[in-house]
């Protein structure tokens, strides 16, 4: 190669790189230079960073740091930092270990999880119902799904109160039928406690099910009849999979919130048993030992963020197979 036809390919690079550069600067047919960028973005992102700063990142480093002070005199908050409100939350009090605790995050998972399995048992077949119906009646279908979310969660529960109660049509039922004990009803109960639950966080799964639903490719289901595939394994090797999407998120909707709920399990469940929800409360108010307090809501918000992460992981994943 001669120097002539060398300098021509360096120069031509020169070009493409020059051409990239002014690529990068031009925007919408005007060339911008880099405080113009700058102006730009802060103008456009900037009140939404502002208001994820003042009231997400702000609150959550206040709360990261209140978690590591002590408990002053008088409730509070005071020096010096310790670890001892994490080491307490986890069971390692002044009197040894204890369970109590950590008992209370698992017995907030497993109401967390309990509920979502119920919403989803409960959203697939609303899901596909809603899909099936004409498109005007779609929209009706959508609107009475969506309207429990237009009262109050507290008006709802303590609606739920008298329709659970001893004196109820339900209870009256139960009784008549044997299953249910005489003069009790179905307040105060577990059982109250989640059909409230399902009540107010079904909402969160049906509509984000219901959106993969609409996008079923159906000639999928079709060929899996065709060669043989029962109702399960076309349900499993053809629908479940192309609705996966819609289901992950519903159950992150439903999981992370149902996890933190105390004001349901507290009504209709009578307040005997103690949720994440209800302790973080207990301790900001009633006990007034605020680093206690921040510190089980920074392992409580640490656990849904594991739980975000984790979708995201998986969600990524997924999006690479189907690329490839």
């Amino acid at each position: 190669m001669d120097e002539g036809e060398e300098s021509s390919k360096m120069h031509g690079k020169g070009d493409l790189r020059s051409e990239a550069h002014l690529a990068r600067h031009i925007r919408h047919g005007e060339r911008l230079t880099r405080a113009d960028h700058l102006w730009r973005s802060a103008l456009l992102s900037g009140p939404a960073m502002l208001w994820t700063t003042l009231f997400l990142l702000v609150p959550l480093v206040a709360i990261g740091v209140i978690s590591l002070l002590s408990k002053g005199i008088y409730g509070w908050f005071s020096p010096p930092f310790t670890l001892y409100s994490y080491l307490r939350f986890l069971g390692f009090g002044l009197l040894g270990f204890d369970l109590l605790y950590p008992m209370v995050i698992v017995r907030s998972i497993v109401l967390g999880a309990a509920t979502t399995l119920l919403c989803v048992l409960a959203a697939f077949p609303l899901a596909f119902f809603i899909s099936g119906l004409p498109s005007r009646r779609k929209h009706l279908a959508l609107t009475l799904v969506v309207i429990p979310l237009w009262t109050n969660m507290m008006i709802r529960t303590y609606a739920w109160q008298i329709l659970l109660g001893p004196q109820s049509g339900l209870s009256r039922l139960l009784v008549a039928a044997g299953l249910w004990p005489a003069g009790a009803g179905l307040y105060p109960s577990t059982m109250a406690v989640y059909v409230g639950m399902v009540c107010d966080f079904l909402p969160f799964l049906v509509l984000p099910l219901y959106a993969s639903v609409e996008k079923l490719d159906w000639i999928q289901v079709e060929a899996a009849r065709d060669l043989g595939a029962d109702a399960l394994q076309t349900f499993r090797h053809a629908i479940l999979p192309q609705v996966v999407p819609g289901l992950a998120a519903g159950c992150l909707l439903v999981f992370i919130p149902a996890s933190g709920q105390f004001v349901i399990p507290d009504l209709l469940g009578g307040g005997k048993t103690v949720m994440v929800g209800n302790l973080i409360q207990q301790q900001f108010l009633q006990s007034r030992d605020w680093p206690f307090g921040a510190a089980i809501a920074f392992v409580a918000m640490a656990l849904s963020m594991a739980g975000i992460w984790v979708y995201a992981r998986a969600a990524g994943a997924r999006a690479d197979q189907v690329i490839l």
